[in-house]
């Protein structure tokens, strides 16, 4: 019953909510990314969501538009700038998608939404993944995040779209918000982009 109902109500009222109280820090957040991304605060991507639906992840933008000679774009490190680097470091950058689980794309809790490329990549396993919504946290998130390979995040994960609980989804809030605060499992320095996944890793 929580999986099939009590869990998209909980996932309303608290985005709801979530938007409300946070909307100060949004709007400051915003305002700051107009002047130091020209005029582009948001960041949309296409992402898979539950049964690998297509949709549009809203978040803050935390890297520049700059590209090479051949029209491309820089690296990740070349293109993040200090305030991407700060909002990121707070998951502020996240704050826009509480708008993407108030839509129904995406949950509170849930299997972070990777990007479309990958899906062929992913093995039979790995694919009951988008079994669920995918969420602003997750059981992942709270295991390693950025610290942990490919195939563990996977893992984690998997076990998570066949442990769905209430009690589950409470210990990770609290443990995301932990993780937060005291900025655990975020790779230092410049190197604080998971690397591609190939199909391998």
């Amino acid at each position: 019953m929580y999986k099939l109902f009590f869990k998209r109500v909980l996932d309303f009222c608290i985005a709801l909510v979530g938007i409300l109280c946070l909307f100060p820090v949004f709007f400051v957040v915003m305002v700051i990314l107009l002047f130091t991304n020209n005029g582009k605060p948001f960041f949309f991507q296409p992402r898979p969501g539950k049964n690998e639906r297509i949709f549009k992840i809203i978040k803050f933008k935390s890297m520049n538009d700059k590209k090479d000679a051949n029209g491309e774009l820089l690296p990740f490190e070349q293109r993040i700038t200090s305030t991407g680097k700060f909002i990121r470091k707070y998951s502020l950058d996240e704050i826009p998608q509480l708008f993407n689980v108030l839509k129904g794309d995406m949950s509170l809790i849930g299997p972070r939404p990777l990007l479309v490329k990958y899906l062929p990549l992913y093995n039979e396993e790995q694919r009951k993944r988008h079994l669920v919504k995918p969420g602003i946290t997750g059981w992942a998130q709270i295991n390693g995040r950025n610290t942990i390979s490919w195939a563990q995040k996977f893992k984690l994960d998997v076990w998570y779209t066949e442990n769905i609980g209430f009690l589950t989804d409470v210990k990770i809030i609290l443990l995301t918000i932990k993780k937060v605060f005291f900025k655990e499992d975020i790779n230092s320095g410049e190197n604080i982009n998971m690397p591609t996944f190939n199909g391998n890793n």
